[in-house]
């Protein structure tokens, strides 16, 4: 431990020993900061002081189940592959896995970047290749890009099924619904993309601080101390400097702007968030395969409290299937399949 971090918890505990009310209770809305926190044991360090929640900042979490089994018949539609990363396969839409749907016949490929779609559509111009494309402001500007080359080489036969999604207006959703919420660890990743200014009209409107954090020790413990000394301002602060700015990646914001309206879109557990998703636009439907349609949801089979998870409303370890049935071997809901799920990283660092 270094003489900075020292430094760090020490004055978070003299600033907690002078608050009035204890435990304060702050959200990261981001998977990898769930996973963060626990590697680091940064939640022991305040058992009593401070209430961890975490949100939905886990892409495959919020991906609804509506576009899980578009994805499977897609891929048992004759020559028609789906391209996925490996933990979307996981993912159960309202009767299977597209790793099941694989296991009867589907053509799915894994891949580790969608680029890999280009020599494949090259080699094989009779099938039509589909990307799915999910994630946040983070990976959406790699999918804009993806498109671009499309369009600039003239390729036919990819096409995409997005469930690309935005974090300003859910964690506007969760603070109108959810008033425990003493501060928020906004999202490092997104904010890179976003700029720190994305939070500020949210954190000015609820009068609760944001401290945009990394994913270090020092960086976490940094939002923490600053969430705490705002006490209860409706500010933003930044605790990842070295790559998050105000104003974030122009670069990357106008890519996004060319290639997708801004529109309501759907949250496994969560329903319907206005202006939160982002669509293909219509002068490029060619490349889309009907994404803004998909907004079914099935409730969460076998007693998974998934969307109680997602919404900070209740623990995993609250959860009556966590351990029992449900474990990242054996996932029973979409928050235990991802490494960012917050089931699967309450599995791993905390006892029962």
């Amino acid at each position: 431990m270094t003489e900075k971090i020292k430094n760090l918890i020490n004055d978070i505990n003299f600033s907690l020993d002078r608050r009035k009310k204890l435990p304060l209770t702050f959200m990261e809305v981001c998977g990898s900061h769930t996973a963060a926190l626990a590697k680091n044991g940064i939640p022991e360090l305040f058992r009593d002081k401070i209430h961890f929640l975490s949100g939905p900042g886990c892409p495959v979490c919020v991906t609804p189940t509506a576009y899980i089994d578009r994805l499977i018949d897609l891929s048992l539609t004759p020559k028609h592959v789906v391209i996925s990363f490996g933990d979307l396969i996981r993912v159960p839409g309202s009767h299977e896995t597209l790793s099941q749907a694989k296991s009867r016949g589907g053509n799915v490929k894994m891949v580790y970047s969608p680029f890999e779609a280009l020599s494949l559509a090259k080699s094989k111009p009779q099938t039509i290749f589909v990307i799915a494309a999910i994630g946040f402001e983070t990976t959406a500007p790699l999918y804009a890009l993806l498109l671009d080359e499309i369009i600039n080489e003239k390729i036919k036969n990819i096409k995409f099924l997005t469930s690309l999604k935005t974090m300003p207006n859910v964690i506007d959703t969760l603070l109108t619904n959810n008033k425990t919420i003493d501060g928020i660890i906004a999202p490092g990743h997104v904010s890179v993309i976003t700029g720190s200014d994305a939070f500020l009209s949210i954190a000015q409107k609820h009068q609760i601080p944001f401290a945009v954090s990394g994913f270090e020790s020092e960086s976490l413990l940094t939002a923490i101390d600053y969430l705490i000394k705002l006490n209860g301002r409706g500010e933003v602060l930044n605790a990842y400097p070295s790559v998050v700015t105000s104003m974030g990646n122009r670069q990357a914001q106008d890519v996004i702007n060319r290639y997708y309206n801004r529109d309501d879109a759907f949250w496994r557990g969560l329903g319907k968030i206005n202006q939160s998703g982002l669509m293909i636009k219509p002068e490029w439907s060619q490349y889309d395969l009907g994404s803004a349609y998909l907004t079914d949801d099935e409730p969460e089979k076998k007693s998974c409290r998934c969307s109680d998870v997602l919404c900070g409303k209740m623990s995993p370890k609250d959860c009556p299937l966590f351990r029992s049935v449900c474990s990242p071997e054996n996932p029973k809901g979409a928050c235990m399949v991802s490494e960012e799920g917050s089931c699967h990283t309450y599995y791993n660092y905390y006892a029962d």
